[in-house]
């Protein structure tokens, strides 16, 4: 018989993680939460000469935490809808949200427990 006990089981429920980026909000899918372990706080961390966004899980005392998964199974998804956010990402990227709305494909920095985010690579919505 065939060893599986170095294996573990697939979860197709999590899905790719991403972050929708529109004139309301960013929006974190509830892959980015999964993949996460389910943080309570992150931190959200910009650099403006790659033009990236990550996030990294923390302590609530972490300096400039935010809450992040509320703790609610049936909603796993993230929104942020701060105006000083959307408009240095607009300002980053010269978009136009109003017209425009984005997709960023996340990679999870597992050891950083962290997602990152590559503004370069977004998406148009359509």
């Amino acid at each position: 018989m065939f060893d599986f006990s170095n294996f573990d089981s697939f979860d197709f429920s999590e899905g790719a993680p991403y972050v929708s980026i529109t004139r309301n909000g960013l929006t974190f899918n509830k892959s980015v939460t999964m993949k996460l372990d389910y943080p309570r706080h992150v931190v959200l961390l910009i650099n403006r000469d790659e033009k990236q966004i990550a996030i990294q899980c923390c302590n609530e005392a972490a300096k400039n935490a935010v809450q992040f998964y509320r703790g609610d199974k049936s909603v796993l998804s993230v929104r942020w809808n701060a105006k000083d956010l959307l408009n240095t990402i607009k300002s980053i990227m010269n978009w136009d949200l109003s017209a425009e709305s984005y997709r960023v494909d996340g990679e999870l920095l597992a050891a950083d427990q962290a997602m990152l985010f590559d503004l370069k690579n977004a998406q148009k919505l359509t």
